[in-house]
């Protein structure tokens, strides 16, 4: 359903334009995110008045960002995955961007799991080590006494 932007009779923004209020309920965020990848220039709304309109392609954008941020890409990784877009509608170079950036995110979740299980490893050990000397403790004591 296309729009100019007008305002339905419930008062909400047809479905081709988003209020900052709208469009953070609709990506439970808060507005005050929205604004900030406004500011970081990763998305750009249009203005009806004083007030900020967001399209389907602001919206679509800002899904990308989330995603990225939740799956740990930085924001000059993100912005520059986006701005590719813009270049190339072919989607060829973002594509090899992507691919290059899940690659080296992979390889380094890789490396932090290695991380974490030695680090697990390592304190299964010192309560295993703390336990058994508790426990040698406590037959000391009542041997003693």
């Amino acid at each position: 359903m296309a729009s100019s932007g007008k305002r339905s009779s419930a008062g909400a923004l047809t479905d081709t334009f988003f209020t900052v209020t709208e469009l953070a309920r609709d990506l439970s965020v808060t507005p005050r995110t929205i604004r900030f990848y406004e500011d970081k220039g990763l998305v750009s709304p249009r203005r009806a008045g004083t007030m900020r309109v967001y399209t389907k392609r602001d919206r679509a954008r800002m899904v990308l960002i989330l995603r990225g941020k939740r799956l740990g890409f930085s924001l000059r990784e993100i912005k520059e995955y986006l701005d590719l877009y813009d270049i190339d509608p072919t989607q060829g170079s973002q594509l090899r961007l992507l691919l290059n950036r899940v690659r080296e995110r992979l390889e380094g979740l890789e490396d932090q799991r290695l991380a974490l299980e030695e680090s697990i490893d390592e304190l299964k050990e010192i309560e295993a080590q703390a336990l058994a000397a508790l426990a040698r403790e406590d037959a000391e004591k009542k041997a003693a006494g």
